[in-house]
């Protein structure tokens, strides 16, 4: 059961199909343009919509919102180097601020990083300050349905070549995403992490973690990596942070938080640039675009947010809704993570080509049958299509995906999502495909707008397991075969 009883309770909207088809229509069947009111059950995303815990809210009351040298950021600072021993640690409003201050800082036009699979915002930031993003995932990482525990990992082989390669010149930084939320919320490994920190040293290229979900990747450690089951979440979080120069942190996840985050850095001289740049663009460095209250609580949050038996109950809750879509005949990205279960919209609805976004077709189906909002995870998000509408580039897979946020829902609300999704599987051969109607040039998936379209009998269709594309070209962001890039809404 959860360690935690409801305080304060907020009324959820209870709506009828025709308010959902309505509003649907209204926000040109984009998700993200629903208003909340219209949503009865929000799994768009886990980042900054968990609820605040009693001791929380009595460390917002102690906020300092003195401009400069609060208590709030000297606490807040305390805990966030006993936490991760980085020495230079500046607030920001949310982790993208913290990318773009690094990799803004850190990167020059045509240099590379290497990750994991980096966050859609990372790749963003990294392009943005005129370097290339490239994914090494482990090969596990191409099977959802294998078991593989740490699907997260590096390929350490990959990682090696590309380091003494003739690239090798470019490499700017490594990226290590803990969990990794472009792999379907999979853990990254110690051994891993650990090997990748000494290839980084021996060939003088810092390690960055993306640390937005550090937490949920410890307790899978303790649970699941030999040599780590006697060891608490805390004290595997800590080596982790100890084996890096440095993170980026969005801590509108594991700092418990609604707003907040922070760059951690060993290097001094770094460090001072970010900093010119933290307060030319978000706030003085001891507030960083937070008040203080906000630091105060996320404090707070850091020392909660490792407490083996809310992990336990978080892990367990994912755990539920995963059994749930399985039990609807709904495959998942296999084993769950922790943060969210992303469903196989590719295998459930063969008939729907990859241009027609089969992610969106189930994401939408959610949405119409139960008021469930999730997030697509495919074609709609790395796709590229042509001038006629035809396919130029496909994801590797067609996901959607359902993050849970952080001590909000009971098991009844959890229990609505599964008898929705067995709902809609039951028609599942009747859903539509969609088209773009118009589009932004960059991280099309917040704000495109579409309609959905029958799909007629010249449409091509996949005739073997529709996880397996030939044609198109996968995305290059999804190369070696990433679950995908996933989109975290507000990171």
């Amino acid at each position: 059961m959860e360690p935690f009883r409801a305080k304060v309770v907020e009324p959820i909207p209870l709506t009828t199909r025709a308010q959902r088809e309505q509003a649907l229509r209204r926000a040109h069947h984009n998700l993200f343009d629903l208003r909340a009111e219209e949503v009865t059950i929000d799994l768009l995303t886990d980042s900054g919509t968990g609820a605040l815990s009693a001791a929380q809210m009595a460390a917002a009351m102690l906020g300092d919102e003195s401009y400069a040298g609060a208590r709030s950021f000297h606490r807040f600072r305390t805990v966030v180097e006993d936490l991760t021993s980085y020495p230079h640690v500046l607030p920001v409003h949310q982790g993208r601020a913290a990318e773009r201050i690094l990799f803004s800082t850190l990167l020059r036009p045509g240099q590379i990083t290497l990750g994991n699979t980096h966050f859609d915002t990372t790749r963003a930031n990294v392009e943005l300050a005129g370097g290339q993003a490239r994914d090494l995932p482990c090969p596990e990482a191409a099977d959802l349905d294998s078991p593989h525990r740490f699907k997260g990992d590096i390929d350490l082989d990959a990682l090696h070549r590309t380091l003494t390669g003739q690239d090798s010149p470019r490499v700017a930084a490594v990226v290590m995403t803990l969990t990794s939320n472009g792999m379907g919320g999979q853990p990254v490994s110690m051994a891993n992490l650990a090997e990748t920190a000494r290839l980084c040293r021996a060939h003088g290229v810092p390690l960055f973690l993306d640390a937005a979900r550090f937490a949920e990747n410890a307790w899978l450690v303790t649970r699941h990596e030999p040599g780590y089951r006697d060891h608490s979440p805390r004290e595997v979080a800590e080596e982790a942070f100890r084996l890096a120069d440095g993170c980026t942190a969005s801590m509108k996840k594991d700092g418990l938080v609604n707003t907040g985050g922070f760059l951690g850095l060993r290097d001094r001289d770094l460090a001072q640039r970010c900093e010119l740049l933290l307060v030319a663009t978000e706030g003085f460095p001891t507030y960083g675009g937070l008040a203080g209250r906000d630091l105060d609580m996320l404090a707070q949050g850091l020392v909660e947010v490792t407490d083996p038996d809310y992990l336990r109950a978080r892990a367990s809750t994912t755990a539920y809704l995963a059994e749930l879509a399985r039990a609807a005949g709904v495959a998942v990205v296999e084993p769950p993570g922790v943060h969210a279960v992303y469903l196989n919209a590719g295998r459930l609805l063969p008939h729907i080509p990859p241009h027609r976004f089969p992610g969106h077709a189930l994401a939408c189906a959610l949405y119409l049958e139960g008021g469930i909002r999730g997030v697509e995870c495919g074609s709609l998000y790395l796709g590229k299509e042509d001038e006629h509408g035809d396919p130029v580039i496909s994801a590797p897979w067609e996901l959607v995906r359902l993050a849970i946020p952080r001590r909000v829902y009971s098991q009844g609300h959890i229990e609505h999502v599964g008898r929705t999704l067995a709902r809609v599987a039951q028609h599942a051969d009747r859903l539509p495909g969609y088209r773009i109607t118009e589009q932004p040039t960059l991280l099309r998936h917040f704000k495109s707008k579409l309609e959905p379209v029958p799909l007629h009998t010249d449409e091509p269709r996949s005739t073997t397991d529709p996880t397996a594309r030939s044609s198109p070209e996968p995305h290059p962001a999804a190369m070696s075969a990433p679950p995908c890039n996933t989109l975290t809404p507000s990171r």
